[in-house]
């Protein structure tokens, strides 16, 4: 477990060595499955723009409740972030030695952390309103 953990981190920072695997796909591909990675970092920066907002700007609810939803919501952008990288270079090994691209449970997982988060806030700023 702890050496596939470290061979992972060690392709997240030295890129290059990927190219030591299969043969180069089409340049396509790869600048689709950059996208895809910018995108995943766009969401992961919008979640750490909810984070602060809520701890900013709902000032209203109890330091617990302001506090709680915007960790949870920070949280869920630092995972968005490391996922990133973890499923651009997963997809990049996967397309240089031609096999499927990796199915990935987190997109549904972020959905409904977002979800949970977004239903929280209303139900604090719906309680809190009616004071």
């Amino acid at each position: 477990m702890i050496d596939r953990l470290r061979a992972t981190l060690r392709l997240w920072f030295a890129p290059r060595e990927l190219r030591a695997e299969g043969s180069t796909p089409d340049y396509r591909f790869s600048l689709a499955n950059e996208r895809t990675f910018l995108a995943w970092i766009r969401t992961a920066l919008a979640l750490v723009a909810g984070g602060i907002a809520v701890d900013q700007f709902l000032t209203g609810l109890s330091w617990g409740v302001r506090t709680t939803i915007s960790v949870a919501v920070l949280a869920c952008a630092a995972a968005c972030a490391f996922r990133a990288v973890n499923h651009w270079m997963r997809c990049e090994r996967a397309m240089r030695r031609g096999e499927d691209l990796p199915v990935s449970r987190f997109p549904v997982l972020l959905a409904t952390a977002t979800a949970v988060a977004a239903l929280l806030v209303l139900v604090a700023v719906v309680l809190r309103g009616g004071r």
